[in-house]
């Protein structure tokens, strides 16, 4: 079975910022479709523990007040998400989907980590983790998308929703839930192009420069992963490429799907 047919775990997670070393989750979507079994789907809503700055709350619209009065715990959330996104690894052989998903899971892996919880690996019990990023697809099947505008990026999850034709609610994106779903369809969407003729493929499609979708044609999940992994790494060294012309210590992490984790260091601290 091809990649895109098999069972799918859509993952998002909207936060308290964008350091994942540091910020915490506010709500968490995984939904689960295909492979022959029923759907599932769980949303939460957590109470972070800190404050959520008003400039995340502008995205996803959850403010502390909020959180703290309608939240689970964030250690019950955090444990629930992993749990639930192992249980339909193991069991299902389902992958994880979403946009842009190192941030996602390693957010995640830091959030089991500071409450004393199992990873999402260790959870994992052998199994292999098999994930798919719509970013990292893309970047690789459009390479010369320009930016649709200055306020919006040639890689957002909008801006895939409609090149891959997709219905676009703004009122509902940035819920985890919406973004979640809108990542899996993109994948689909992806999938199916990769195994289409290209003379079958949408007017806009044809027109792009350098259109590479059948680098993912008749690929195994495994397979699929594996390349993922390379073109993760290379993509992120265009792009640090590209920013160390005006700051030559720039650096992008290139570690997909998930960037390692590095002990806290002691030296130096108090006795």
């Amino acid at each position: 079975m091809t990649w895109h047919l098999g069972r799918l775990s859509a993952f998002d997670l909207e936060t308290t910022g964008v350091d994942v070393e540091t910020d915490r989750i506010v709500t968490a979507a995984v939904h689960t479709r295909g492979g022959g079994l029923d759907p599932d789907a769980g949303e939460w809503l957590a109470d972070p523990g800190v404050e959520i700055p008003a400039e995340a709350t502008a995205v996803h619209k959850i403010t502390t007040e909020y959180a703290r009065e309608h939240g689970e715990p964030a250690e019950h959330v955090v444990n629930d998400v992993a749990a639930r996104l192992a249980s339909h690894v193991v069991l299902g052989g389902a992958a994880i989907v979403g946009h842009n998903v190192p941030f996602d899971l390693t957010m995640l892996d830091r959030e089991c980590r500071r409450y004393g919880l199992p990873t999402l690996h260790e959870r994992l019990d052998g199994h292999p983790l098999h994930v798919i990023d719509t970013r990292v697809l893309d970047q690789h099947a459009i390479p010369y998308r320009k930016r649709p505008s200055e306020e919006q990026g040639a890689r957002q999850l909008v801006t895939l929703a409609q090149v891959y034709e997709l219905p676009w609610d703004d009122e509902a994106a940035h819920g985890c839930s919406y973004d979640a779903i809108t990542a899996a369809r993109i994948a689909g969407r992806i999938g199916q192009l990769a195994h289409m003729r290209r003379a079958d493929w949408p007017e806009h499609i044809r027109g792009e420069r350098r259109v590479r979708f059948h680098a993912f044609r008749d690929l195994t999940l495994a397979e699929l992963h594996d390349r993922q992994i390379e073109l993760a790494a290379e993509q992120a060294a265009g792009l640090e490429k590209h920013f160390r012309k005006t700051d030559p210590q720039a650096r992008v992490d290139g570690s997909w799907p998930l960037r390692p984790w590095t002990e806290p260091t002691t030296e130096g601290a108090p006795a």
